[in-house]
């Protein structure tokens, strides 16, 4: 459609309601606000006018301003003073006016039961970023009034991450369109699982958008996604809904999560109490006083097929060994990393001092070897008060333990 016969036609320009659910309750606690327009009996999107920059700015903000008075005046005759509204807007339009008039608008609702803290302002981080701190003063200011901060589409188009930090928003706007398969590679899903971190240490809570599928939910679900939204759950519609719609089938799918994930941690803890007590039962039959060289190709040969590199270290993180390295199909020495410190590593001293307390053997989440890039995890367990045996085991063998990839 042509911009001026979209702003000379502002009848035909609606609110789309696309709702929000809960972890929690499994309900919808919000609506994220989409523009539309009606041409006869077809409708469009709007998403493509608010974002070519070739259509001057007043025309982009007079029609999204129409959007949201009528939404807000849906909002306003919903009878439900919980629901969350998420408000899209472009940083460098909010920004011409130093967001006065969308501050305005907002609070021109407030007599008629929208609360300003029932507003989350979604700003995306494509543009956000020009604003030279502009922007986070004005997110400050509206905060203020208890307007809600989110940052759109944080795992698509992401590349400033250190923004987020700055501007403290109250929630994370994941989204999952470019993992519609789990067909996906793991380093992007390792990606998404660190925002689960980033959000927790800043205080952030995380919403999945662009869910399409039952796996994309399940991973939302895992990685610590407290609202999810998407057309797998419910498309955006012109009329508000019933808040329970889901709840039943969400309870569902969620109880079928939770079994899923119970049966991975067994399985996990199954393989670190194998794992524990074959190496001790090698260390006992270990001979006594062994060189740590002659005790790592001893414990190598036994755990051939199951292990591809192991050393000794110290409770300060200093290699007292050589690496014992399965090469070719024989196991080598690597004396050129002794005397190495791993303490950088994150959780090696932590580790250490599970290990030192607990008095057994700790296996460690999934991670790529930097030398050989495959997907590993190591087992390390105490062999005296200040030595530690540390085993990187063999990707193909986890690959065999169920619920470990």
């Amino acid at each position: 459609m042509d911009a001026l016969d979209i702003l000379t036609d502002l009848d035909n320009v609606i609110p789309f309601f696309q709702p929000i659910f809960n972890a929690e309750e499994h309900r919808i606690i919000g609506y994220e606000i989409l523009g539309r327009y009606r041409n006869g009996k077809d409708m469009f999107s709007l998403g493509d006018f608010f974002q070519d920059e070739n259509i001057p700015e007043e025309y982009r903000i007079e029609v999204d301003n129409t959007v949201l008075v009528k939404a807000l005046e849906i909002a306003s005759n919903s009878g439900d003073s919980d629901l969350l509204w998420f408000v899209n807007r472009d940083a460098d339009l909010l920004m011409l006016d130093n967001g006065e008039h969308f501050l305005r608008l907002i609070m021109q609702y407030k007599e008629k039961g929208i609360r300003p803290d029932s507003i989350v302002i979604e700003i995306s981080d494509r543009n956000y970023y020009k604003e030279n701190g502009r922007i986070e003063h004005l997110l400050n200011y509206y905060k203020s009034y208890g307007i809600k901060v989110a940052i759109d589409k944080v795992g698509k188009d992401s590349n400033h991450l250190d923004r987020i930090g700055e501007l403290s928003p109250e929630i994370l706007k994941v989204d999952m369109s470019s993992m519609r398969s789990n067909s996906v590679g793991t380093a992007y899903l390792d990606v998404l699982h660190s925002l689960s971190i980033l959000a927790r240490k800043i205080g952030a809570t995380l919403l999945f958008e662009n869910i399409e599928t039952p796996y994309q939910l399940q991973f939302a679900w895992k990685n610590g996604g407290r609202f999810y939204q998407g057309y797998y759950l419910k498309s955006p519609s012109e009329h508000l809904i019933d808040k329970n719609i889901l709840k039943v089938k969400l309870k569902e799918e969620c109880h079928g999560f939770i079994s899923s994930e119970k049966k991975r941690l067994e399985s996990f803890f199954s393989l670190r109490n194998e794992i524990n007590n074959k190496i001790l039962d090698l260390i006992s039959r270990s001979k006594k006083d062994l060189p740590a060289s002659d005790f790592l190709m001893y414990m190598g040969k036994s755990l051939d097929g199951i292990a591809f590199r192991m050393y000794i270290c110290d409770e300060d993180g200093f290699q007292k060994s050589p690496n014992a390295f399965k090469k070719n199909g024989d196991w080598i020495l690597q004396p050129g990393y002794e005397n190495k410190n791993w303490s950088w590593r994150p959780y090696f001293l932590e580790n250490i001092v599970r290990m030192r307390t607990g008095k057994r053997g700790i296996l460690s989440d999934r991670y790529s070897d930097i030398e050989t890039g495959e997907l590993i995890r190591t087992f390390s367990v105490p062999l005296s008060e200040n030595e530690y045996l540390f085993v990187d085991l063999n990707s193909a063998y986890l690959f065999e333990k169920e619920g470990l990839f």
